[in-house]
């Protein structure tokens, strides 16, 4: 990856299947490092989808991007909350999944799904979360990271990898 893609800077697209924890694959399965060894690799856009339409979109614009890319989903199927919304893909550009003003909630992959379970409960105690699917963990969106974050004074990630080169590591030191 890194000689024969990433130092040319070639217009490949690898899908990684197995993201985060896979359960009854076994231990050999798991897909705990992918984001963190990929966000180490120059020139490599690195994508999570948050679902199945996703997903498409992102293959679709990987092709045309001209750019070594890796996109890892994870493995069977959609969760049980559908998300419909999904704005085009534009490099780098995370999608801001609800507005909310008391905390926000930096998600990539699967895990936006559990971000939005999250906001239903902490909505019953009167906590309005704003849902950023960060779409991309290289290169990160900081500006709509941090704007969410000046206005809700507080910020977690769920990701399902390591916490070394993931996405709550990118957030906090930025990562191009």
């Amino acid at each position: 990856m890194i000689h024969d893609i990433a130092i040319q800077n070639l217009p490949v697209t690898i899908c990684i299947d197995r993201a985060g924890v896979v359960g009854a694959d076994g231990e050999t399965h798991q897909g705990l490092f992918d984001l963190s060894f990929l966000s180490s690799i120059p020139n490599f856009v690195i994508m999570a989808p948050k679902n199945f339409i996703e997903l498409e979109k992102m293959l679709e614009y990987a092709i045309n991007l001209s750019k070594p890319v890796a996109i890892r989903y994870p493995r069977g199927c959609e969760g049980e909350i559908k998300l419909e919304k999904c704005e085009e893909i534009e490099l780098g550009k995370a999608e801001v999944i609800k507005e909310g003003t008391d905390l926000t909630v930096i998600a990539i992959g699967k895990m936006v799904e559990k971000a939005v379970e999250i906001a239903n409960v902490l909505e019953k105690d009167n906590i309005n979360v704003e849902i950023i699917n960060a779409r991309f963990l290289k290169p990160l969106d900081k500006e709509t990271i941090l704007r969410s974050i000046e206005k809700t004074k507080k910020a977690i990630t769920i990701e399902d990898g390591i916490l070394k080169g993931g996405l709550r590591k990118c957030c906090y030191r930025g990562n191009e």
